[in-house]
């Protein structure tokens, strides 16, 4: 495995082990929804390892996709979309998702359905 990547700058991590995985300048879109919350899409993920690909159903059609995990704890992080069939969503092929109860955001806050630790 090669050596973590750390970015600089405003950075959304793993909430398990603090491993960077996104910048917040890449965030494409913050409307995405999953069964576990909001999600967002980013143009660029680092840290990660990819599974393997599925037909998926997503709110937009058929899409095939790929689970994304943290190289740091193994959590699966959200997503990434390999193939899209719908030109309206060709933009999202290559991208990847990353549930809000699954990072930190660049202010350290955690959006999971857990009471901070404070």
């Amino acid at each position: 495995m090669g050596s973590v990547v750390n970015l600089e700058g405003k950075i959304y991590s793993c909430k398990h082990c603090q491993t960077h995985l996104a910048l917040s300048e890449d965030i494409i879109s913050k409307s995405f929804h999953t069964m576990n919350g909001r999600a967002y899409l980013f143009n660029n993920a680092v840290n990660i390892s990819v599974g393997g690909h599925e037909e998926r159903m997503m709110m937009t059609g058929i899409h095939t996709v790929a689970d994304i995990f943290c190289v740091g704890c193994g959590s699966i992080v959200g997503w990434r979309y390999e193939t899209v069939h719908e030109k309206a969503q060709k933009y999202k092929e290559g991208k990847s998702v990353l549930e809000r109860i699954k990072i930190s955001g660049p202010d350290g806050s955690n959006y999971g359905s857990d009471a901070d630790d404070a």
